[in-house]
């Protein structure tokens, strides 16, 4: 087995590796930088309109040969998870090579095709299960389900001629799925010949991350006495934390409220998860129709999108009676929104 690492060394996401076993070649994830070559944050509209030539040139899309054009010479790509340093080139890749993912993961990126101006299409997705072996070639993997921010996070053991290697992905051991962790600390695949991960945070011992009890107790504390608008800056795909966010509001008394592609994200992943659904009767929660992507969905064939939550809409001048009662999740994009409901004193929180 012959193992190429194409992005990710030296460096933190942009992952894509390689793997060829006699005439099998398969790629774990296809992720977008996070950072440009002198270290600064990586922006793609800078590279938007070059060719594929142009970007492998100038070392965007990695060097994977035989992988952007028709009857692609690759197997199969494998996505670990829904983050974009992970997944977020695909759309270049030749559309038939065959896509193996978790089926949760599957739908975050649809929903992001939408609210977040990607492209990355697949027409025929292959789901794979947490800890039940598929096929792709002459390599045997396994799906392991992995606690992380992404809701939908998996590591991966790769078999083919007789070696192993243990792909990590990305994973914590701290959030709502902790259990996954000491579950693979207690019983890890034996015999590994190769391990690949990104260890980010090896070296760091004197941080030590809370657990997201923990971060939910803090939201607590944060809202219960608060006599001004809640707004919590945060990843709307971070569902471990839209739960912990939730759960704190309820306590605490207080409406939360989030977008539409919160209410979808919510929606959607709760067929995999006991999780916040508006429309499945969960109290103390609304949407807020912020204009740009309200708009923007409705510009664009969306509107059912929109429709569906217009029965839990937060109305503006409710915000401006009572804003103490309300936990806003807000993105960037929202800001000219907020602005115009000119509350006065504001409670704003940063979560990453």
């Amino acid at each position: 087995m012959n193992l190429t690492i194409h992005r990710g060394t030296k460096e933190i996401g942009g992952s894509c590796i390689e793997l060829q076993s006699g005439n099998s070649r398969i790629v774990l994830d296809f992720g977008m930088p996070l950072l440009n070559a002198n270290g600064k944050a990586f922006n793609f509209r800078e590279f938007e309109k070059l060719s594929v030539n142009e970007l492998v040139t100038k070392s965007v899309l990695p060097d994977v040969k035989e992988a952007y054009s028709e009857n692609s010479k690759i197997d199969g790509l494998i996505i670990s998870h829904s983050h974009a340093d992970h997944y977020g080139l695909m759309q270049y890749l030749d559309k038939d090579i065959p896509v193996w993912i978790g089926e949760a993961t599957h739908e975050i990126l649809k929903l992001n095709n939408i609210f977040l101006n990607q492209n990355n299409v697949i027409e025929k997705p292959n789901y794979f299960e947490r800890w039940k072996k598929f096929q792709v070639g002459n390599f045997t993997i396994t799906p392991y389900w992995n606690d992380h921010s992404a809701f939908d996070a998996y590591s991966f053991l790769i078999e083919a001629n007789g070696k192993k290697i243990f792909y990590s992905g990305d994973f914590r051991s701290h959030g709502r799925k902790k259990e996954m962790y000491d579950k693979f600390i207690e019983n890890p695949p034996k015999e590994v010949d190769c391990l690949i991960m990104e260890g980010t945070t090896i070296g760091r011992n004197t941080i030590k991350s809370k657990t997201e009890e923990e971060i939910e107790n803090d939201f607590y504390e944060c809202f219960k006495n608060s006599t001004s608008i809640n707004y919590v800056f945060t990843s709307t795909q971070n569902i471990d934390r839209l739960v912990s966010i939730y759960k704190a509001s309820l306590k605490a008394g207080k409406t939360f409220v989030v977008d539409v592609y919160g209410a979808h994200i919510l929606e959607k992943l709760s067929k995999f998860a006991k999780l916040p659904s508006l429309l499945k009767g969960y109290p103390n929660m609304g949407v807020y129709f912020y204009s740009k992507p309200t708009s923007k969905l409705m510009q664009e064939g969306y509107e059912d999108m929109v429709y569906n939550y217009v029965p839990k809409k937060i109305e503006k001048e409710a915000v401006i009676s009572n804003p103490s009662d309300y936990v806003l999740l807000v993105r960037t994009s929202m800001i000219r929104d907020l602005k115009s409901m000119n509350v006065q004193d504001s409670n704003l929180i940063y979560s990453m």
